[in-house]
């Protein structure tokens, strides 16, 4: 895991969003365990509460469950909220592209055509 100290965005959220990632892309399983707070928080050399931040965000968005004594285990994930929550991703990129695509002072078309045309090439 790499933490931005610069990047703007706080490092809880920068924990959360990488750990989401990884269980929704499915690196991270039904069952396992995320690494201890304290451990996490010793080899980024951060904050306890900055890790136990990112750790109770990821539960409250019932990605993870705490275990008595034993830490955050992942949660089954549900096939329908994995798809919303990659549609959502799919969306926020879409959106950022339109906002180029209008500095950039393209059409309509042209950003369409550009969609088809990588569309194409991920086929390939």
């Amino acid at each position: 895991m790499i933490i931005s100290q610069t990047s703007g965005v706080p490092i809880y959220q920068q924990i959360a969003d990488s750990f989401r990632s990884d269980i929704l892309e499915g690196r991270v399983k039904e069952g396992d365990y995320l690494p201890s707070i304290r451990g996490l928080a010793r080899d980024l050399k951060i904050s306890v509460i900055t890790t136990m931040k990112a750790y109770e965000q990821l539960a409250e968005e019932g990605l993870v469950t705490a275990v008595q004594g034993k830490g955050y285990v992942v949660n089954a994930q549900d096939g329908n909220m994995l798809k919303e929550q990659h549609m959502r991703k799919v969306e926020e990129g879409l959106m950022q592209a339109i906002t180029s695509a209008r500095i950039a002072g393209m059409t309509e078309k042209e950003l369409v055509d550009t969609l088809k045309v990588l569309l194409t090439l991920k086929e390939n």
